[in-house]
Parts: C-alpha cells; structure tokens; sequence
C-alpha cells in the first residue's frame, strides 16, 4: 500500500491515511470520513469523491453535473486500490454514479457503497447530502441513556412503510415523529426497533436485501429528517434501535456484486457467495469488508444517535450458510467479535443485540471470554415453545407442560430478550391472537394470558406492530395496521389490557429491572400439569409478585396455593377483568395468608381463578420490627459494649 503523490487539488489530508491503513487491516470503524462524497471547503467549495475497487483499472465519477459522463471526471488513485478524486463547485443533493473500466475492459455504472442517500426505488443514483449540519438537542438523553441491563426495556417493532399510512400513502419522517412516537410512550414501551432503513429496491424484503449500507432510505424522507424523527423520539424519553443485516446483500447489478467485475464483497466460490435468500453474502474473512460492515454500523451510531443495533441472522455468521453440519465459519466468529469489542469500546451505552436461531454457546459473553460480545439475545426457544404451547387444546397440555418451564432451565446462560417479532405473524404463521387454541372469545382470553406471562417472565421484551391491538391480519408491508379494529369494544379491551399490562411492568422495578438476577424469580408450583396451572414469585426488596397463569377453560372458588411470607395479598391485576371483556370472575378483597403450609411455602392463600385467568398478587414485605434492649436476647446482651461509668468527682479539701 502506498500514497500517490500527484492529486492537485482538494488532496486527501494526513490523518485520513491512518483510516486507509486501518480499513486495509480490518480494524476500521470510521471508513465513511474518508470514502463515500464529502462536501468540503477547502481549499474551495467542491465534494471529495473517494472508493475502494481493488480490481478496477480506471474509475469516472459521472453525474448530472456532467453530463452523466459527456465531460467525464476520472478519478486518481491514491492507493492502489483506492480512488479519489476533489469536483469543484459541487453542491449538495447533486446526483452521481461511478463508471468502473474492469479488468477485461468492460465498464458499468455502480452505485457508491459508501452513499449517504439515494434516489427512491426504481432508480439507484445516489445523492450528495451533508450530514453534519443538522442541529442536535438530545444532549441529556445521550448522557443518561444505557445498555438497560437494569432498566425497563420493552421493545415496539416497527416498518416504517406500514404501521400507518396518510391517503395510502407511507408516512413521511416528520409525520412518523408526530404520530409513532406519542403512541408508543401512551402504550408503555420503552423502544421503537425500526426494520432495516438501509436503502434497498425491493419494498417485499422488508430492508434485509440491502443496497445502501450507509444510506439512509429516500423512501420517507431525507437523512435530516430522519436524524429528527430520532432527536424527537429521544428528547420524548424513547429510545431507537435499528435493525442491520451484517450478512448478505442484494445481486441487483447497481449494487455491490461484482463491483469492479470482481467479488470485492462477496465470497470468490459461488457456494459461498451464493445465500439462501437470493442474495449475495459477504466475504467475512477479508479485511476490508470487516471494515466496511463494522464502520456501516458505527455509522448508524455516531451520525444518527441511535441506541441499540439488532444484528439479523447471526447463526448465518457463525456457521456456513446457516447450517450447523457444514461447520463453524472462523472467519465470520473472528469478525463478530471483532465488532462488537469495538462497538461497545466506541459506543459504551449502545446495545448491541443478536437475532440468533442457533445453540451456539457465550452468544452474550464477553469478547475476552471468547464469547461474541453480545449485549442480549433473542429468546427463540422461548417463542418457539411458548407459541406451540398456546396453540395446543388445553386437553393435551398437561403433556406438554414443560414447554413452558423449559426456558427457566437455561435462562441464565444468556442475557435473554423475548421476542414476539414479525417473523411469527407472516407466511401463513397466522399473528399471535389468532395462534391461539379456541373460539373468538377463548383466543382473546388466551393472548391476554401470554402476554401477562410474557412480561412477568424474567427477560427483556419485544412486540411487532400489531401485537398490541390483537391483529387477525398477517403482516403486509402493502397495507397499514387494522387500526379500525379499535372501534370494536374486544379489540379496544384488549389493546387496554396489553396497555395496564405493559405499564405495570414499567412501575414495579421487581418485574421489569432485574431479570438477570437469580434471586428475583422463583417457581412456586412448576409441577401442576394436571391442573395446567403455573405459579412463580418476582420480588424485590420491598414486594412479592405472585403469578398464577390457569392454562384451561377450568375455573376455581377455593384454589389453595403457598406462598413465601405472611401479609394481606392484593390482587394487582387479573386478565378477567370486565374491563378487559373478561368475566370478572376475580379477588374483589385482600387475601390474607394462612399458617398452612404448601407447594414448599410457609404460609398459603385461598384464590378464585377464572377460566384462562392470568393473575398478580402482590404483598409487601414487612420490616423487622425495632426491639428494645429489654427484649434483646441474654446472648445478644452479652454482645453489647458495656457502658462505662464516669468517675466521681471527688473534692480538694486541701485547696479548700
């Protein structure tokens, strides 16, 4: 690698070679202050244009400045494999392409990998922006915010085209800060996780076939106005996480196959290169594109502020193609690691959080314990068997039973989150209400049921648009939520009930704060499944939730159950409530605990249980009561210092 001297104007200044040393070696976080179009002053206004095309022999930048190509601008090199070149009197939003001349000299127009923004699809020029003049006012949020790992944090998932539309049309930006941000602080979540915003041309893929890996979508706005949905959203106490694919881009010819008639980013063997998906997957094992892939990300966290990084398909990092039998990738595990030490050294309070299908092991661990440094990880044994089990007749459940005790038997492994995301509602999955056993009116009483025990179940949350007003539709990226359902009273019941559920999570620190704390969750009765009801306690210093979850259409009047301290047991919430359209079959009056021994408790309180009925008991501890020293024990006194005695004062007759 060597600088070329011979650049005239506007040259690359001294401290960018230390971004082109390290892109090389793969430890780069910062390649977009150096490639891509950067709008500069000096030594006059222009933009820098800089690439890295290893296999190119000559590169233009063309553009509606140009002519697209009749004066065209051939750019330098100032590696030998990086171009560069300074366009004087350049001005933002202007359009360009590169024209590559390959090596068996044919040439082709290719979009900048490294574009800040882009034309809508179907066209794939991309655009002159500069993003660093957008006033930011979220100082206090960036200082306070954190990894959440004993805070509240409840995760609203979200694609930005369809959870609302205007005229059906996609909302713009601006209009998703007016309107998602309010909404998901009125339903108690803590997050927005908004779907891949990476440019792509094929609305179906939801994001997850990426054409733009630094460019922000021109579909609903420009990168400003983006920075302003974030900046309000945290300035409204939200935070945002967004979604990234580290694994595979899409084969369109603009994008970055092939890039300069090469695989540059993708693997040289076709069986490598080739993913499930249609799609190309990137060659982890080279250094530069570790560094391309680990600057995207950087890029999503230093230029727009935001707060945790959903990585998609890990178990496609860690091994070949996905597939456990053709073995561990070292390659790609080297580059996660690599990743995420950096990430989290950058960008401390970001998390960073894995959509991991496999068993493979230290998924959360530290990057010094040869983990792969993951923040948290989704629970999708927890989904997978919970779901199953709901969808049961609640005569076979008792043969299934574990199904939901399993996941506390590998809780602590990882820091779980438990996700109930847009992947269970699509390709004929049916949404989640509808997965539910029975008739209309059992499969609400159902979903209300899942979800107290989702958000009493140790573990952060996640929720897809839609969850939370009990939708029958699958998701269609074509179409926005079935917000009419709201006007019909069960669908406005049980989005009222998702909503109490969400913000009694939030208010008790016992339920939403420790989850990674063994001593916080005990099961109570683990073992009834020929009753199908299951009992467990979250506490805290100064409360006790006791959860009982009834699995069948069986109510209960007396329904004995134990219980860790004496105290009067006020039910805190019953999914049966009438105003969740339940039957209201509950406990009108504090229990008060008796002396009777059960399911290994001291004491025990007699409950009404309704069908299907999810329920929260809470009793506070009592303090230890303040003896006096007469009633200390003899032992205890012995303890005690005595109390020395003040010499007398005695009178000096001789003074006298």
């Amino acid at each position: 690698m060597f600088l070329m001297p011979f650049l005239k104007r506007g040259e690359i200044p001294l401290n960018k070679t230390k971004i082109i040393e390290s892109y090389h070696q793969g430890h780069c976080l910062n390649a977009y202050e150096l490639f891509g179009a950067h709008l500069t002053h000096e030594p006059e206004p222009g933009v820098r244009f800089t690439v890295w095309a290893p296999g190119a022999k000559n590169i233009q930048v063309i553009g509606d400045f140009n002519g697209w190509g009749e004066k065209p601008v051939w750019m330098g090199k100032l590696t030998s494999s990086i171009f560069s070149v300074f366009v004087p009197g350049l001005k933002e939003w202007s359009l360009y392409r590169y024209r590559i001349e390959c090596q068996d000299g044919l040439w082709q127009d290719k979009s900048d990998p490294v574009a800040f923004y882009s034309e809508v699809r179907p066209k794939n020029n991309s655009i002159v922006v500069d993003l660093d003049d957008f006033a930011w006012t979220d100082k206090k949020w960036m200082a306070g915010r954190s990894k959440n790992f004993d805070r509240p944090l409840s995760i609203y998932e979200v694609h930005a085209g369809s959870w609302r539309t205007k005229d059906g049309k996609w909302l713009t930006y601006d209009e998703l800060a007016e309107q998602l941000i309010p909404y998901v602080k009125e339903k108690g979540f803590t997050h927005i996780e908004l779907m891949p915003l990476n440019e792509h041309p094929f609305d179906g893929s939801w994001g997850y076939q990426v054409s733009g890996y630094y460019s922000c979508t021109s579909r609903y706005g420009d990168p400003k106005r983006f920075m302003h949905l974030v900046n309000q959203a945290h300035r409204s106490g939200i935070g945002v996480i967004m979604d990234v694919v580290p694994v595979h881009f899409v084969k369109d010819n603009h994008g970055l196959r092939y890039f300069d008639g090469t695989p540059v980013y993708e693997y040289p063997r076709t069986e490598d290169a080739f993913s499930e998906w249609g799609t190309m997957n990137f060659d982890l094992w080279k250094e530069e594109v570790r560094s391309f892939l680990m600057s995207s990300v950087a890029f999503w966290c230093d230029k727009y502020h935001v707060d945790g990084i959903r990585m998609d398909a890990i178990s496609n990092v860690i091994y070949w193609g996905g597939n456990r039998n053709r073995g561990v990738n070292e390659g790609g595990l080297a580059f996660v690691r690599r990743m995420n030490y950096y990430l989290s050294q950058r960008f401390p309070q970001v998390m960073l959080i894995a959509e991991d299908s496999s068993d493979f092991p230290k998924v959360t661990a530290s990057t010094y314990e040869l983990g792969l440094g993951f923040d948290y990880k989704w629970d999708l044994g927890w989904m997978n068997d919970t779901l199953k089990y709901y969808e049961l007749d609640p005569i076979f459940r008792k043969y299934n039973h574990n199904k939901l005790t399993f996941s506390m038997a590998y809780f602590y492994s990882e820091r779980f989150l438990l996700p109930l995301s847009h992947d269970e509602v699509v390709h004929g999955k049916k949404t989640i209400v509808d997965k539910m056993w029975g008739d209309y009116d059992q499969k609400f009483a159902q979903a209300k049921n899942l979800y107290l025990y989702m958000f009493t179940h140790p573990g952060k949350k996640l929720n897809f648009m839609g969850n939370e007003i009990g939708m029958f539709r699958e998701f269609d990226e074509k179409r926005e939520n079935d917000w009419f359902l709201l006007g019909y009273s069960r669908h406005a019941a049980f989005a009222r009930c998702f909503e109490d559920i969400s913000k009694m999570w939030k208010y008790y620190p016992a339920l939403s704060c420790w989850d990674y704390d063994p001593t916080n969750f005990r099961w109570i009765d683990a073992d009834n499944g020929d009753q199908s009801i299951y009992s467990y306690l979250r506490e805290d210093a100064k409360n006790v939730f006791v959860v009982i979850l009834n699995m069948t259409p069986v109510s209960y009047e007396n329904f004995r159950l134990g219980v860790p301290v004496s105290g009067r047991y006020l039910e805190l919430f019953n999914t049966e409530k009438d105003i969740y359209e339940g039957c209201n079959m509950l406990n009108y009056e504090p229990v008060k605990s008796e002396k009777v021994p059960a399911h290994h408790q001291p004491y025990s309180i007699s409950l009404r249980i309704a069908p299907f009925a999810g329920i929260v008991m809470q009793v506070k501890k009592r303090k230890p009561p303040v003896r006096k020293a007469a009633e200390k024990t003899e032992t205890e006194q012995k303890k005690m210092p005595k109390k020395r005695k003040r010499p007398e004062k005695t009178q000096d007759k001789t003074a006298k």
